[in-house]
């Protein structure tokens, strides 16, 4: 069973960037599709991203479309999400999740497994 663990989410003003990493061990995450959700308080875990398991596909809400920028490196077992322009809507806490359809093409968190602790984004205004 594979683990995920999120980290590099931060405090940051309103147009800056974070990276966010998503490391998995237990298995190859070369495995899965591959998903990050946000969850801010009071509201439901919404999906942000997609990618298919060779990094070749991806697809995004589009809130976020433009702006952010999710990628994979397989050799590493690293899943990453780059976020630009920063806006305090897009505070919450980021999971990264492995998809259980066998695809990218899925946008409701029951379709993602193996969660993470997930890491904190809060954009000050």
């Amino acid at each position: 069973q594979v683990q995920l663990v999120e980290s590099g989410g931060g405090l940051v003003q309103t147009g800056g960037s974070l990276r966010l990493s998503c490391i998995a061990s237990g298995g190859a995450l070369s495995t899965y599709p591959m998903g990050w959700f946000r969850q801010a308080p009071g509201k439901e875990r919404e999906f942000v991203a997609s990618v298919s398991r060779n990094g070749l596909y991806t697809y995004y809400a589009s809130s976020v479309k433009g702006r952010f920028l999710i990628s994979r490196d397989n050799s590493q077992n690293l899943l990453e999400l780059l976020i630009n322009t920063l806006l305090p809507e897009d505070t919450g806490v980021y999971y990264c999740g492995t998809s259980v359809t066998g695809s990218y093409y899925s946008f409701n968190s029951s379709a993602y497994a193996n969660w993470g602790q997930g890491t904190q984004v809060t954009v000050s205004s």
